[in-house]
């Protein structure tokens, strides 16, 4: 039997968590059709393996590439970490539905990866998505945060009954168009003025799916513990999955929380409520950098915000809130510019507010209100606020996932922009070199499941994360003695090495280590 291609004798880690064994894969088409003896003879293309590991692609359970990928489908910083399937729509924000105000909130952002298409329903979407083409598979939840900017809009208010039931309409249309679930992003505006019936409500719509709900909690600091208690609330009064996004504990005065954290969690496993979570393998995290602003800030949407930080009095009354909220003496030493809109402030990228403020001789709050101002809210940062050996407990839960937290880009193109966190393209080797091969801090058959099978399981993903006869020839090659990330927080723009090899549906997407542009992808 001829076959399009072979990976012949290479050390199989097949996503089960089992122990590793030496095989070939036969590969015809898009599917693993043989896991066995293969004769070299019966390959039109033949990748030795040999010395090397061999896994299934990787799986990003938590991804933000929904506009990126529009841009530049080539999605180079996941492939050379072995990425081939992404969970994008993540933290109420996904690319579609996009409608009314939603929309207009997007259009800045479309515009600066210079996206001329637009659309509105997850099926145009998917159409564009299609006809683009994509380096790596797609699977996407619908965003809270585009469903209720489009019905309630962007202001501090309750939804009313008919509005609820409006966005329970949009939302059953998303996923009866191929949305896998509903994310939300409760730190941000508008998901931070829901209720929690709210949710509550258009998580029956994901009952009648078997769809998945997921979240960035309304606090990951001071209120961890009410927030889990939330995502719990809603599994145990629903009946749905409900996954926790980049579990973590911010804040020093926070970290002592972790325990009683995995306490909640478990318990409500234990109690039959079928709760999963993720976790990107660094202690930094990243988002807007108006993310520590209060929550009246936001009442009304971007233009309200920016002309709040125009007004002396309200100036006076946030400086207020910030100080309180900045007493420990290194919070703005932990803040870190990575990307600012426009060109006049590109030197900022890679600062921290303090020296930033030093620089323009101003104090840190003025200079966050003042930046803020100038670039009209666009501004990313890196916050350094988690600590290590939380972070080990937290992955070291059998049902935590390994997620990147980072959109796709590119090492030149619309997608390079700023200095994003490290993660970007950097996760998948990190997790295996630092915490797997290195501290040894679970097996290396298992780490694969935590990249693979597990996310695959968490979100429906039927004929991936596994190699056996059958499943698509999403595939992973690495050299276990040279992989490693090279990404730094003031290089980020470095591509992991040790990454040899990489399939989507049995097409090559890196070669060598090289990328070679191809763009078999699905939206799955």
């Amino acid at each position: 039997m001829m076959f399009d291609l072979i990976i012949k004798g290479g050390l199989i880690y097949d996503g089960t968590g089992s122990d590793p064994f030496h095989a070939d894969i036969g590969i015809s088409g898009d599917k693993i059709v043989h896991v066995g003896q293969i004769p070299e003879s019966d390959a039109a293309v033949l990748i030795n393996a040999s010395g090397l590991t061999v896994t299934p692609g990787f799986i990003d359970s938590h991804a933000h590439s929904d506009f990126t990928l529009i841009a530049d489908p080539r999605a180079v910083g996941k492939i050379s970490q072995g990425i081939t399937t992404e969970i994008n729509g993540n933290c109420g924000m996904s690319g579609a539905p996009l409608v009314g105000r939603a929309l207009e909130r997007r259009e800045d952002d479309l515009k600066e990866l210079g996206i001329r298409e637009r659309w509105s329903s997850v099926s145009e979407y998917r159409d564009l998505i299609r006809k683009r083409g994509s380096a790596v598979n797609f699977r996407m939840l619908a965003g809270h945060g585009n469903i209720r900017g489009a019905v309630v809009g962007y202001d501090d208010r309750a939804a009313s009954g008919s509005q609820i039931a409006e966005m329970a309409g949009l939302l059953e249309k998303a996923l009866n168009e191929g949305a896998s679930g509903l994310s939300t992003g409760l730190i941000y505006p508008p998901g931070i003025y829901s209720d929690t019936d709210e949710l509550i409500s258009l998580a029956g719509v994901l009952r009648r799916h078997g769809a998945i709900y997921t979240s960035h909690m309304r606090s990951e600091g001071d209120r961890l513990h009410e927030s889990i208690s939330e995502v719990i609330r809603i599994g145990r009064d629903t009946g749905v999955r409900v996954h926790i996004s980049h579990v973590k504990t911010a804040g020093v005065s926070n970290w002592h929380k972790a325990e009683k954290a995995i306490g909640l969690m478990e318990n409500a496993r234990s109690s039959g409520t079928e709760l999963t979570c993720d976790r990107y393998p660094y202690i930094a995290s990243s988002t807007d950098l108006d993310a520590i602003f209060p929550q009246w800030m936001f009442d009304g949407g971007n233009d309200m915000e920016i002309r709040r930080l125009s007004d002396p009095e309200t100036r006076r009354r946030l400086r207020a809130e910030l100080t309180v909220q900045a007493a420990d003496s290194s919070y703005w030493d932990r803040i870190v510019i990575s990307s600012v809109a426009g060109t006049e402030r590109r030197w900022m990228e890679g600062m921290t507010v303090t020296e930033i403020s030093r620089k323009k001789m101003t104090d840190e709050i003025e200079t966050v209100m003042d930046i803020l101002a100038d670039e009209r809210l666009r501004v990313g940062a890196v916050f350094f606020s988690m600590n290590e050996e939380n972070l080990k407990k937290f992955l070291l839960l059998p049902y935590c996932a390994v997620g990147s937290d980072s959109s796709a880009r590119c090492l030149e193109g619309p997608t390079r922009l700023g200095k994003p966190h490290p993660r970007t393209f950097g996760t998948f080797p990190r997790f295996i070199r630092e915490y797997v091969l290195g501290s040894g801090l679970m097996s290396l058959p298992e780490a694969v499941r935590r990249m693979t099978m597990l996310p695959a399981s968490i979100f429906g993903i039927e004929g991936r994360g596994c190699i056996r006869e059958g499943m698509f020839a999403d595939l992973t090659v690495i050299d276990q003695d040279r992989i490693r990330d090279a990404a730094t927080f003031s290089d980020p723009y470095r591509t992991s090495e040790g990454i040899c090899h990489v399939l989507v549906n049995g097409i090559a997407v890196l070669t060598e280590g090289v990328p070679t542009d191809r763009l078999p992808g699905r939206m799955i």
